[in-house]
């Protein structure tokens, strides 16, 4: 059982300062996650070398793996933070920002692209009004399980992350908005969109730019059916491309 907790931080100072590399120092306790690791330094910013610093900046929010906000690099992994066991990470942990996203303040990134993308392809479901309509309509259970499951995505960004075509040099909206729009064409209110969120995807930046890494869905906290998602999808967008062009 190790005395130490040996950190190794890649920081930055603002959006457009160099980045750079600290080291710090923690007591062990047992049980730690990293964002207890990082409470600890934030009382006490001294780095390795005994120097006084700032606070390491990071975002976190639920602490229990279910708004994905404290997403990180952890030791070469984009994971959460507040799931990462200190037990279980090779030493030294060496934590990195998201490198898909803007960096905001050293462990702090920005995906506001991904919530862009969402709206995009319009993943959500439209009411008639602010007034009570009663109960909406049944789905099948066989569309429920499934449905279910895309419903828990955290919009963390790990398929991001670890998709290859997601890089500077290409608009690819990613596997996130992609999977919403399987599952809101399903619900039998949002079908009424369908026509226009297949539009989207067949737009610059989409399905179309899918590389089929399947890095995706192995890189999934948890475990979303990515892969089967994007197949079906660029099933649906041939088709209603085929016979859209047909009816002109």
């Amino acid at each position: 059982m190790p005395e130490k907790i040996h950190l190794k931080i890649k920081r930055q100072d603002g959006p457009d300062k160099p980045g750079y590399w600290e080291e710090f120092v923690i007591p062990y306790r047992p049980r730690l996650n990293v964002i207890a690791c990082l409470m600890d330094i934030q009382k006490n910013p001294v780095n390795a070398a005994g120097k006084k610093t700032t606070p390491v900046v990071w975002e976190c929010n639920c602490l229990e793996e279910v708004c994905g906000a404290c997403t990180m690099v952890i030791n070469g992994k984009a994971r959460q933070a507040c799931t990462a066991l200190i037990d279980k990470l090779e030493q030294p942990i060496i934590l990195e920002p998201l490198s898909k996203f803007p960096v905001i303040r050293d462990l702090m990134v920005d995906r506001k692209a991904m919530f862009e993308h969402l709206k995009r392809v319009r993943a959500w479901i439209d009411i008639d009004g602010t007034y009570n309509i009663g109960p909406g309509p049944r789905i099948s259970e066989k569309v429920r399980e499934w449905a279910y499951e895309l419903s828990r995505c955290m919009t963390c960004g790990c398929c991001m992350e670890a998709c290859p075509q997601v890089n500077p040099r290409s608009g690819f909206i990613g596997p996130t908005a992609i999977a919403q729009v399987r599952r809101f064409n399903a619900h039998p209110t949002g079908a009424g969109e369908r026509e226009a969120r297949l539009e989207a995807l067949m737009g610059p930046g989409g399905i179309a730019e899918c590389g089929n890494a399947q890095n995706c869905e192995k890189a999934c906290p948890k475990g979303l059916p990515l892969i089967k998602s994007l197949a079906e999808l660029h099933q649906e967008t041939t088709l209603h491309g085929v016979f859209g062009w047909l009816k002109r």
